[in-house]
């Protein structure tokens, strides 16, 4: 059985590359728990050790770095259990996979993450969280959660807040994908380097003299990648989203999620990219919606630890509630494409069905990361 994480420590100088590889080509390198857990635990052991300049993060492969979590595994734990389950499997999933992309984002050494191919969903929480974030020709991302009954976590209610405009909006609610000139736009890439480029940036940060001083680590990696992004420059492509800025801001602005809806589902110009955008929503659960509503009126003060917490309580009762089983059941497992949601429409969805959607499942208990 091939490791679903390869690491490697390169030689650097007196110092060391960390390299973790995702490993699982068949699913797209779709995360697991073991997955989560073996970069939880090798980001921990990488970051006490001098020795290590920096981390290399990558997938195995030309198509993809992470095409989210592995949502069929957890929705065979959903189908077993039902909306009662006593198995705290998929809770711990979250939690898990919550506490490595927090740990990513206050990592004390720098973190360059290739984000070539595929980059969806929990792809993203990996990738947000990076000090270096490097996209490619070929990047395509998204966090398309609209179709399954969840919504944008993974600390989307930190960076689609942080997007520019309304476009966190327009990109939470429609699930719409975008490329390595978008990813840069909106805040969630630094650098645009061509995928075959990918082994001399890696001999490039080999050969580097690394400072004995750990803040300057940081700026040897920026130095090197500003080399080949300098190169690659002709070959990246325009930016979708920013071409439609202002039909985005204009089309998401106001208080009223139905009329907001109604107006990006009312969409019937020529556009592919918006044609898709408004299908998609339309046919989305009812719920989701509502969900990434309450990321930008709930969640836009809260603090990076506080957007993590959030997310559990809405993660873990999309599960109980069965409205994540239900779209993974359809898209992924049957493939009827037929959901049968329930409630079936965004205006039947009430404030009591939203209320028990935020309500912490463990009730007065601690959180479950309280100590994040």
């Amino acid at each position: 059985m091939t490791d679903p994480v390869i690491f490697e420590e390169r030689q650097a100088g007196a110092k060391k590359i960390g390299i973790a590889s995702l490993n699982v080509e068949k699913s797209l390198n779709a995360l697991s728990l073991v997955m989560v857990d073996l970069l939880e635990e090798k980001l921990t052991l990488w970051e006490a050790d001098d020795s290590i300049a920096c981390v290399f993060l990558q997938g195995v492969g030309d198509k993809t770095f992470c095409a989210g979590g592995d949502v069929v595994a957890l929705y065979n734990g959903a189908a077993a259990y039902g909306e009662t389950y006593n198995d705290d499997s998929m809770d711990q999933f979250f939690k898990r996979e919550y506490e490595l992309d927090y740990h990513i984002h206050m990592y004390t050494k720098p973190i360059i993450l290739w984000g070539n191919g595929i980059v969806m969903g929990g792809g993203l929480g990996l990738m947000s969280g990076a000090s270096h974030r490097v996209v490619t020709e070929s990047t395509r991302m998204a966090m398309p959660e609209v179709t399954i009954g969840l919504y944008p976590d993974v600390g989307g209610t930190w960076f689609l807040n942080h997007a520019p405009g309304k476009t966190g909006m327009f990109l939470g609610l429609t699930g719409a994908s975008f490329n390595a000139a978008d990813a840069k736009f909106i805040g969630l890439a630094d650098s645009f380097i061509t995928h075959d480029n990918k082994d001399a940036v890696l001999a490039a940060l080999a050969d580097q003299t690394w400072p004995e001083a750990l803040s300057e680590h940081n700026d040897v990696v920026t130095h090197v990648l500003r080399e080949f992004e300098n190169s690659s420059e002709e070959q990246q492509p325009s930016s979708q989203v920013h071409e439609h800025l202002d039909w985005i801001n204009a089309t998401c602005d106001g208080d009223n999620l139905l009329q907001i809806i109604d107006q990006i589902t009312a969409y019937d110009g020529d556009d592919k990219w918006l044609c898709k955008a408004a299908k998609t929503l339309s046919q989305g659960c009812p719920v989701s919606p509502h969900l990434v509503w309450q990321q930008f009126t709930r969640g836009k003060n809260l603090s990076l630890k506080e957007v993590f917490q959030f997310e559990l309580v809405l993660s873990t009762n999309c599960l109980r509630q069965g409205h994540f089983k239900e779209g993974v059941r359809a898209l992924l497992v049957e493939k009827d494409r037929n959901p049968q949601w329930q409630p079936a429409t965004v205006d039947s969805v009430t404030e009591a069905d939203i209320s028990a959607l935020i309500t912490p499942s463990w009730g007065n208990g601690p959180h479950p990361l309280e100590n994040l």
